[in-house]
C-alpha cells in the first residue's frame, strides 16, 4: 500500500478537476513549490493519465451486450398472461415477470399499467412497446 507522501503520477488523474497541480522546470531550482512540483515529463505522464481517465468514465448504456445475448432465457421479462383484445385496459393479473426475457423488462410494469393493447393479444406473448398504445 503506498502512503500519501509517495508521488505518484496516477493519484491526481481521478480528481484533476478538483486540485492544483503546480510546475516546474527543476525541482531542485530552490522555489517554495520546486519540491512538490511536476517537472515536464511528469506533467506529460499526469495529462495523459487524465486523459485515460476520462475516457474510463465511458458512457451509460442499460441495453444488452453482445456478450449478455445467450444469457437472455435467465432474465426475468413482462408477458401476457391472458389473451387480449385490441383496446383492452392493461392490469396487473394480464402481466407477470417471467423467464425468458424476451419481453420488457419488469421495470417497465408501472408505466404500462393503465394502457390499452394496440392488437389483439395472445397468452404467452411477450410483453413489447409495439402492442402498448402511447409508445
Amino acid at each position: 500500500m503506498l502512503s500519501n507522501s509517495t508521488i505518484l503520477i496516477t493519484g491526481g488523474t481521478g480528481s484533476f478537476g478538483h486540485s492544483f497541480m503546480p510546475m516546474t522546470l527543476d525541482r531542485t531550482g530552490g522555489g517554495p513549490d520546486d519540491s512538490f512540483s511536476l517537472e515536464p515529463n511528469e506533467f506529460a505522464a499526469l495529462c495523459a493519465g487524465v486523459k485515460t481517465a476520462w475516457q474510463a468514465i465511458g458512457q451509460i448504456d442499460y441495453g444488452r451486450k453482445p456478450s449478455e445475448l445467450g444469457n437472455v432465457k435467465f432474465r426475468r421479462s413482462l408477458y401476457f398472461v391472458k389473451n387480449m383484445d385490441a383496446g383492452q385496459l392493461i392490469t396487473e393479473d394480464c402481466l407477470r415477470s417471467v423467464r425468458p426475457g424476451y419481453g420488457l423488462a419488469p421495470k417497465y410494469l408501472s408505466s404500462i399499467l393503465g394502457k390499452r393493447v394496440k392488437q389483439n393479444v395472445r397468452l404467452h406473448t411477450p410483453v413489447t412497446f409495439e402492442l402498448i398504445e402511447g409508445n
